[in-house]
């Protein structure tokens, strides 16, 4: 479908970063002037084949999705382009006549008006803690040490290393303490958002959810029993460093910070887990946005995520990692095509957390196998802790379908969090049932 980028309409996009507040006239520097947001309708898989090679060359910033795939499943992409680089990108697509529209026709004056709208409401904003803005590391931080202590009875907040900048890789655990007549051992969620550092709705729905969780746990009794029956491990921001980095120099900035070869940084923490490690869907380029890794958890932040859920494998039974955006909600397998041998129960949850999400608002999400509802990819989260024998692994893919982009204006984190929270609630209840 083809879309228009309406700029009147973005609305309370929390994009202020340090410089600008320090009189800089520009947000990240002008950096994006003249950008273009296109979006590639290919029709057939040579014309994928055709367009995946010209941006390959361009080296173009793949929006949605992160990678090509297939006709059969994906019939657009969206791609942020360079003011350098999108007059040659768009002469071959009329040229070649491959059908493309352009959502955004200078991204630097979008990022600024939105971020003026933002400022004003700020200034009329009650002096607390708003959950339906969006905020820096810093402040995320904060509030988890705030959580934790005005919340001790069910939230205890850790760390589980450091990143590779040397910022610290916290963890929410919430849930009720099981009284001394029931066993310790309770089954327990993993929950990760902010694996690339532009999706900045999934820290947002990170922090709503323990909200709604210590907020509702005496007056919703599906709350109450999942915090009393389970434990749930909340990490707002795996990647601390690139998140940072977004708020502070690129806001579309997607991988870790570490440095790699010829002058590029980062990885894209989920490429870089144990499984078909750096096969279809990835790249061995550093300078991509896709880019695998030199070797498996070579990222610190994936490396220390990955040990902890390893060694609470026999009790974590959901896996859960919140991305944006395409409204979906993807299971395992993403390497391949097969269907895995719990299938019936896991598409049945998938099912109902969808229906979920529609009672809410009637936004519609897509589910299934990520391989065949998106593309396919390696080295994933979602199929790395399937494999260890997490029977429930899912991926969402947040609000929206690319209008707003990963510039989802905050007045939409309000909705978007509340039917995530209803398809969260309804996966784990799921898990609660005992289905086979």
């Amino acid at each position: 479908m083809e879309l228009t980028w309406r700029v009147s309409q973005l609305i309370h996009l929390c994009l202020f970063s340090q410089t600008w507040l320090s009189g800089y006239c520009h947000l990240y520097n002008n950096r994006y002037a003249g950008d273009k947001v296109v979006r590639i309708i290919p029709q057939s898989d040579d014309e994928v084949n055709e367009v995946k090679n010209i941006c390959s060359q361009l080296q173009v910033d793949l929006w949605q999705p992160s990678t090509f795939g297939n006709i059969l499943n994906n019939t657009t992409t969206d791609v942020h382009l360079s003011n350098t680089s999108s007059e040659t990108l768009l002469t071959y697509l009329r040229r070649a006549n491959v059908k493309h529209s352009i959502l955004v026709q200078n991204l630097q004056n979008v990022i600024e008006q939105q971020n003026h709208s933002t400022l004003r409401r700020k200034r009329r904003s009650l002096p607390k803690y708003d959950y339906e803005d969006y905020h820096p590391l810093e402040e995320i931080v904060k509030w988890m040490h705030h959580m934790n202590r005005t919340h001790s009875n069910l939230v205890h907040m850790f760390s589980l290393g450091t990143s590779y900048e040397g910022r610290p890789l916290y963890v929410l655990k919430l849930g009720a303490k099981p009284s001394s007549a029931k066993k310790s051992s309770k089954r327990e969620v993993w929950i990760d958002c902010g694996i690339h550092a532009r999706e900045w709705i999934g820290p947002a729905f990170c922090q709503w959810f323990v909200k709604e969780a210590v907020t509702t746990y005496k007056t919703d009794p599906v709350m109450r029993k999942i915090m009393d029956l389970l434990y749930v491990y909340v990490m707002p921001v795996f990647n601390p460093d690139g998140y940072h980095y977004s708020w502070t120099h690129d806001r579309f900035w997607r991988k870790t910070r570490s440095k790699m070869r010829f002058n590029c940084y980062g990885v894209d923490a989920n490429r870089n887990w144990k499984v078909k490690f750096c096969e279809e869907g990835a790249s061995f380029n550093p300078c991509d946005s896709t880019y695998c890794g030199p070797y498996p958890e070579s990222e610190p932040e994936v490396k220390a995520v990955a040990q902890f859920i390893h060694k609470r494998r026999k009790f974590i039974k959901i896996y859960l990692s919140f991305h944006a955006y395409a409204q979906m909600i993807l299971y395992p397998y993403s390497y391949q095509y097969d269907a895995i041998p719990n299938y019936k129960c896991v598409e049945s949850a998938a099912h109902k957390a969808v229906q979920a999400i529609n009672s809410a608002y009637g936004i519609r999400y897509r589910h299934g196998p990520a391989a065949t509802t998106l593309y396919l990819s390696s080295g994933s989260s979602m199929d790395w802790a399937y494999d260890i024998g997490i029977p429930y692994a899912f991926a969402f893919e947040l609000r929206d379908t690319g209008y707003y982009g990963f510039l989802l204006p905050d007045g939409l984190i309000r909705p978007t969090c509340i039917e995530t929270t209803l398809a969260v609630k309804n996966i784990t209840m799921h898990l609660l049932r005992k289905c086979r």
